[in-house]
């Protein structure tokens, strides 16, 4: 399993923590803020959330930290996403 997680600031000032996750081929988010004690989990991943996973793993491919393929399978999501609107 490998995990994925950033730190962003909501309209009203408070701080959002993110989590994705890949295991098994699959892709999960989940998110809370920082003065909750539980998480949401998504069915479907927000397109904000995925353009954002997708720049975090762009960087990390760079590093040589991902896969390229990974990277193409957040590409996938956020295509997948765009359709849905």
């Amino acid at each position: 399993m490998k995990k994925h997680e950033w730190r962003e600031k909501t309209e009203e000032g408070a701080t959002r923590l993110v989590t994705a996750t890949r295991h098994g081929g699959k892709w999960k988010l989940r998110a809370r803020l920082k003065s909750d004690a539980e998480w949401t989990h998504y069915d479907v991943m927000p397109l904000d959330d995925l353009e954002t996973l997708h720049e975090l793993m762009s960087n990390k491919y760079e590093r040589q930290r991902v896969p390229y393929e990974q990277v193409l399978e957040v590409e996938a999501l956020i295509e997948a996403a765009k359709q849905r609107k």
